[in-house]
């Protein structure tokens, strides 16, 4: 599977490095900085769940799209909650597979073009580093609200709609309702704002969702 992959993707124009194991795979990537990895969880010696946790750990940006046979819930929030931009379950056609990698790649290239540290007044975030810090006191964000702030930073200024956190954030329609995405930026809220209740940095755009606004721009 991994030469029928790096064939269909060098055939797309891509520059492909392959290794056999977690381990190989995750000093490849550090050494290299790949703009994306497709990451499998059954590996020797690292699982993909581990491999992904490193490589979020030590600040390495690209996007990483996780390859697995397990279509099971819980393993999927797993491998977003280690850092997964997006996951594929086994089998999936090619067409698919290519789709996602497009779609991964022009997401990396917007944040990108956006500052990888994110002020918002006192408080300081390293949307790479996943570190987030209010003077010298840490702030414990998830790793859905970094996700989160994340896409904000994407487009600040601009609305990002409910359905948008839940299909990029998430990575699927895993919930009867858009209550998930509310109840996350509450909590990202009390964290970062200094009154949660008149926020000033993440603000509600009634009947779509939410945005960003930066420190020049504040519309009470």
């Amino acid at each position: 599977m991994r030469t029928a992959l790096k064939d269909c993707l060098e055939d797309e124009g891509h520059r492909v490095l392959t290794a056999a194991d977690g381990v190989a795979g995750l000093k490849r990537a550090i050494e290299e900085k790949p703009d994306l990895v497709l990451l499998d969880i059954m590996m020797p010696q690292l699982d993909g769940f581990e491999v992904c946790r490193e490589l979020r750990r030590v600040g390495l940006p690209a996007a990483v799209l996780m390859l697995t046979a397990k279509g099971q819930v819980d393993d999927r929030v797993t491998g977003l909650d280690a850092g997964a931009d997006d996951y594929l379950v086994k089998p999936f056609s090619t067409e698919e597979l290519l789709a996602r990698v497009r779609a991964l790649l022009r997401r990396s290239q917007r944040q990108g073009k956006m500052a990888a540290l994110l002020a918002l007044g006192d408080v300081k975030v390293d949307l790479v580093k996943q570190t987030a810090a209010r003077g010298r006191k840490v702030l414990h964000l998830t790793a859905k609200e970094f996700a989160m702030l994340r896409l904000l930073a994407e487009t600040p200024g601009e609305p990002v709609s409910r359905e948008k956190f839940l299909d990029v954030v998430w990575g699927y329609a895993a919930f009867p309702t858009t209550r998930t995405v509310d109840n996350h930026v509450a909590s990202l809220r009390s964290k970062i704002e200094r009154d949660p209740e008149k926020p000033k940095w993440i603000k509600t755009v009634h009947g779509v969702g939410y945005k960003l606004v930066d420190g020049e721009r504040v519309d009470g």
